[in-house]
Order: structure tokens, then C-alpha cells, then sequence
């Protein structure tokens, strides 16, 4: 009747790929990459808010990856979504849940910057480990240190290379273009990228005195008549961006080019950048835009999804994350 358990037994680890309602456009393309359908998961809402989760067959044994980006203004439904699926694959006998997360939710609150402050991106860790998640993949953390707030395995990507990727196909002048660091705290990143481009480096060097504001009070570096590309992790209202940006105008810099993984575009964001002197925004599909790409607007969007595809398929073959970047992505 059974087979003779004393001996291995050959037992297919079944891959199923499920989307939240994050950016199931992303993962819509990430399942084509892989040859893969987006399994069937009931996601609703009852009338008091409450969320509702099942999946719709069984996943017993299987390796589940769920795509969510954690981001707009139905954030905190988005974080709730997940960690009920989550939850959800853990009582359905997963062999391990493993959630993408090309946005992940309160980055910027990763310290106590003053007395009485909570730290929400060491609380999200808590809360998806405890609901059962099993390995995280996410896309350039506000700051690489939140990896270490997880006690299971994270797969930290960084959009950085399909940025300077996209400039590459540009017919610029590499000798007179510099990447700009809109802050100290993103000097690593614009170095790194500055080196895949082969071209100069300065840094803006500012204050925050309340959140979501900040005043630059000079640059570091050389900018007057060259290209500037301006590169964070992230931009929300764009009231940081648009000072520098207009800083570096005074100051006699060329065309202005800004890009960032994370469009969050927050408030009037997407207006403050379509009048700001630049000559384009890019970022990535880690966070929908309906306003990018189109005729008029200077949003531009570059998609991860090959990147995202890359990663599901190292974590399932047991082959090594970091290949996808050569070995170096640590920002």
C-alpha cells in the first residue's frame, strides 16, 4: 500500500505565485516571465472594512509566493491583506510563504529620531514573521539595516542598475553629466550608480525641519552647464526633490534628470514634478502610476518585473539571490 518509507522519497515542491491588490499588474508580468498563472486567491472586504482571505485550491506542501506592494493611500489595508494571507497558507499546510514586497511600508520610520517615537519598520518585521511568513523579498529598503530587524531570510534587490540602464540608452555627453545625492544619507547609492555610469558625483547637503520638508543648503560638487541625474531611493511628495532640484538650477546645472525605485507621488507630487525644471522623473513599477508614460507627463516608468521573476526563481531552485547583481548590491 505504501511506498517503503526507510528510502528518500521523490516528492515535487509545487511553485504557486498569488497576487494582493497592491500591483497585481506586476504580478501579472512577473508570471509571464516565469511561465507561470496567477493562482486563484478571494480577496474581499465586508462591509465593516474587515478583509476577507481563502485561496482556492490547495496549497499543502507548495512553495507560495505572494506579490504585494505596501504603498498608497489604503496602505495599512494592503499591510492587513497580507499578513492574513499569510496567515492563511500557514493553516493550509504551506511548505513555506515567501512574500515580494517591491515596496515595503514604513521604511522611513526605522528609528527613534526623537523621544517617545515608535520603530513601525522593526513593528512590520514583528507582525509578518509572527503571521507566518517564511523569507521576505523586497526591493531597496530605505535603509539596508532593516534587513535586521528579521530573524528569517531576506532578499534585499536594488533597482539601481535598470536605472543606469535606462540613462545608458541616452545620448548624453558622460564627460559633462553628474549624478547628484539629494542627501548625505544617499551618497553610497549615488556613487555606486555615478561608477556604473562612469561620470562625476556631488551631493546636496540639506536640513529637514519638519516631515516631508527640507531646505538644501548647498552642493557638494561640481554641476554648473552639466547634466544632472538626481537619484533617491524614494519620492513621496516631492517637496525635497523640487528644492533641490531648483537649488541646482541656481547654481547653472544642465538638463535635470531625477529617478528613484519608489514613485510614491503623494499629495501634489505629480504636479510639483510635471513644473519643476526637469527634464524627466523615472521610476520603477514597484508602486503603480497612472500617470506615468503618458503623453505630456514627465513620469516615466521603467518595470522590475524581470528582476522580481529573477529572484522567485533563485529562491525556488535554492540558487543564489545575489547572482542576479554579480555578487554586488549592498546600498
Amino acid at each position: 500500500m505504501f511506498e517503503n518509507l526507510s528510502e528518500p522519497l521523490l516528492v515535487a515542491r509545487n511553485i504557486k505565485l498569488y497576487t494582493g491588490t497592491g500591483n497585481p499588474e506586476l504580478a501579472r508580468k512577473v508570471a509571464d516571465i516565469l511561465h507561470l498563472e496567477l493562482q486563484g486567491l478571494l480577496l474581499e472586504k465586508f462591509a465593516n472594512g474587515e478583509i476577507y482571505a481563502r485561496f482556492d485550491e490547495s496549497v499543502r506542501g507548495d512553495e507560495v509566493f505572494f506579490i504585494q506592494s505596501l504603498a498608497g493611500v489604503n496602505v495599512n489595508d494592503l499591510v492587513m491583506e497580507t499578513l492574513i494571507v499569510a496567515d492563511a497558507a500557514k493553516r493550509a499546510s504551506a511548505n513555506s510563504f515567501t512574500v515580494v514586497i517591491p515596496h515595503y511600508a514604513y521604511a522611513r520610520q526605522d528609528r527613534k529620531a526623537a523621544a517617545r517615537e515608535p520603530i513601525t519598520a522593526r513593528l512590520m518585521a514583528n507582525l509578518l514573521e509572527n503571521a507566518g511568513v517564511d523569507r521576505v523579498i523586497t526591493l531597496d529598503l530605505h535603509q539596508g539595516q532593516i534587513q535586521g530587524f528579521f530573524d528569517i531570510p531576506v532578499s534585499h534587490l536594488t533597482a539601481l542598475y535598470l536605472l543606469g540602464d535606462y540613462f545608458k540608452s541616452k545620448p548624453f555627453d558622460w564627460e559633462n553629466t553628474v549624478v547628484v545625492s539629494p542627501d548625505m544619507g544617499r551618497a553610497k547609492a549615488a556613487k555606486k550608480l555615478s561608477d556604473y555610469l562612469d561620470c562625476g558625483l556631488a551631493i546636496a547637503h540639506k536640513s529637514r525641519p519638519r516631515h516631508n520638508e527640507s531646505a538644501v543648503m548647498g552642493i557638494i560638487g561640481d554641476i554648473k552647464g552639466k547634466t544632472c541625474i538626481v537619484n533617491d531611493d524614494m519620492i513621496d511628495t516631492a517637496g525635497t526633490l523640487c528644492a533641490s532640484v531648483v537649488k541646482l538650477k541656481e547654481m547653472g546645472a544642465g538638463d535635470i534628470y531625477v529617478c528613484a525605485t519608489h514613485g510614491i507621488f503623494s499629495g501634489p507630487a505629480i504636479e510639483r514634478l510635471n513644473n519643476a525644471p526637469i527634464e524627466e522623473c523615472v521610476v520603477t513599477d514597484a508602486i503603480p502610476c497612472a500617470a506615468a508614460n503618458k503623453e505630456g507627463s514627465k513620469i516615466k516608468t521603467i518595470t522590475i518585473a524581470n528582476e522580481i521573476a529573477e529572484a522567485i526563481y533563485a529562491v525556488y531552485t535554492d540558487r543564489p539571490v545575489s547572482d542576479i547583481f554579480g555578487g554586488d548590491f549592498n546600498l
